[in-house]
């Protein structure tokens, strides 16, 4: 089937604070290549005619520079916008400004991509033109794996959602230039914000034809999607891998008149660790483990002793806040081991009750979390009972989103 001529927008203007990685996620490097210079590839292999990059607005001098470095073949770079849409509005802008409509605005197909999807396959964008060029917009979806739910108005309670017809969109998304034109500019009219750009053409009226994508076209978010990028992209010679290891200690003093808390479990003694929150050292060893393996710096500057709202906080919640910041760093929990140094009490009965208080905030099964304890025989303020200190050796998942 012949195609019309196809142009490239490539939204790249994404400022990448999720990544960490201090740069523009598009010009994050995976085996010293930037990553939208993996998507360029693809886009001068598969005979784009006109591409347009929006890059970001700040520092845009030096993107531009950047991109016109990595580039093989010509192409026009302008500012991003605050949105993703806004973006794209600018890439079509400068698209209208070139583009003769009645010459071949009817056949023109534009191709809409994220430059940190860098793992889109020329298969892909072969599928989606095609199916552009018939029926005027398709994008690439993807099945929903997990079960859905959505929540009431106060967030409290779930409601199931048949997964059966839902699926993830993904890019490069393709449209006929005139669909697409059409569509922004009646967003623009009305002052409708979306995430992507079928949602405007849906909202135009035209319908958008499905086509199967494909797990590993990875949107690059967070330091999770990085490594399961990287992996796709080098292969065997990726020094990155979708497992992180971190080690985490913790040690408090004992004294009179407080709780004794270890694991979320309170233990009855005599005496309680002193700290801020509830001083459970064992939880703040595996807290330190878990962002420490992630890249996501530690328990004092996530949770600082100075602010007020964490005195005598449970540190099973905090522990529940970590796993939250690891699941949108794009990471799960994989297994914990710990050790914990006490001369006194004696824990060896409260260790099962402990390992299945963890499992169950770190949504692990308990034979991946293991907990033991030892004595300091004497030796040190651990041996002389002045404390109760934590070992804890933490792995993380990568996990892939659509």
């Amino acid at each position: 089937m012949k195609i019309g001529p196809i142009d490239a927008v490539i939204a790249a203007a994404g400022s990448g604070d999720r990544l960490g990685a201090g740069t523009p996620k598009a010009f994050v490097e995976v085996g010293g290549v930037p990553l939208l210079r993996y998507v360029l590839s693809t886009v001068e292999s598969f005979g784009v005619e006109r591409t347009v990059v929006a890059v970001p607005a700040k520092g845009i001098e030096r993107w531009t520079e950047r991109v016109f470095e990595i580039a093989k073949r010509p192409l026009q770079v302008v500012a991003g916008g605050s949105t993703r849409q806004a973006s794209v509005q600018a890439c079509l802008e400068a698209l209208q400004g070139i583009t003769d409509v009645e010459q071949d605005g009817g056949d023109r197909i534009v191709m809409v991509h994220d430059g940190a999807r860098p793992c889109a396959s020329y298969d892909l964008w072969c599928r989606v033109a095609q199916a552009a060029n018939t029926y005027g917009a398709a994008i690439p979806v993807l099945p929903s794996v997990d079960s859905l739910k959505q929540l009431n108005d106060s967030g409290d309670e779930v409601k199931s959602i048949d997964r059966a017809r839902i699926v993830r969109s993904q890019t490069p998304q393709g449209f006929r230039y005139s669909v697409l034109i059409a569509a922004h500019a009646a967003a623009a009219a009305s002052g409708t914000e979306a995430t992507d750009d079928a949602t405007l053409v849906e909202l135009s009226g035209h319908p958008v034809r499905a086509v199967q994508g494909e797990i590993g076209n990875i949107k690059v978010t967070a330091p999770g999607d990085l490594d399961l990028a990287a992996q796709q992209l080098l292969g065997e010679k990726s020094a990155v891998v979708p497992i992180r290891v971190g080690y985490g200690y913790d040690i408090h003093p004992l004294v009179e008149g407080r709780r004794l808390v270890l694991g979320g479990v309170e233990i009855e003694y005599e005496r309680g660790l002193d700290g801020h929150s509830d001083a459970d050292s064992l939880v703040h060893a595996i807290i330190d483990a878990l962002l420490g393996a992630a890249g996501l710096g530690d328990i004092g500057q996530k949770f600082p002793s100075e602010d007020q709202q964490w005195k005598d906080f449970d540190s099973l919640a905090l522990l529940k806040i970590v796993v939250d910041d690891l699941a949108i760093a794009g990471y799960q929990p994989g297994n914990i081991d710990a050790t914990i140094l006490a001369e006194e009490p004696r824990l060896v009965s409260h260790l099962e009750l402990i390992r299945h208080r963890l499992a169950e905030q770190l949504d692990l099964p308990v034979g991946a979390v293991n907990v033991k304890a030892t004595r300091g025989e004497g030796m040190g303020s651990i041996g002389r009972g002045e404390g109760i200190a934590a070992h804890a050796v933490a792995t993380v998942l990568a996990v892939a989103r659509g």
